[in-house]
């Protein structure tokens, strides 16, 4: 794991709520689902990092920079916890990944001849299409 993602699971902060899904009455009964909140703003991410993670976070990041997961797929806590950390660990290791700059492609002066000889050649197939007059 990288620093960030564990100097983000010591800010963590965990809850657990009442869910819905399988588990029949044991839902009722039970607070399986749990809810992870996370200061971005703690983490003092470089800006670039910050806006990716922001991208990635969409509409579980709150306006006051809260990352807030809900993990309620599992019947356990310890289930519903581990998805819940995985995905969070997830989404900082990603924003984290810069992307990859696209660099043009250079075609060079044989390839250039050769594509439009190509194209001229396909132009005259076209041009000699048409009514025959004999």
């Amino acid at each position: 794991m990288s620093d960030i993602v564990d100097r983000a699971m010591a800010l963590v902060e965990e809850s657990f709520i009442a869910s819905s899904g399988p588990g029949g009455q044991n839902v009722n009964k039970v607070a399986t689902a749990v809810q992870l909140r996370l200061d971005v703003f703690a983490l003092r991410l470089e800006p670039a990092i910050f806006n990716r993670l922001k991208t990635i976070a969409g509409s579980r990041m709150t306006s006051k920079g809260e990352i807030v997961l809900t993990a309620r797929n599992y019947r356990t806590q310890e289930a519903n916890r581990e998805d819940a950390r995985k995905r969070l660990t997830e989404m900082l290791e990603e924003a984290q990944r810069a992307p990859r700059i696209r660099k043009k492609s250079r075609v060079n002066r044989i390839n250039k001849e050769a594509r439009i000889k190509s194209k001229k050649n396909r132009g005259t197939v076209k041009a000699n299409r048409g009514k025959v007059d004999w």
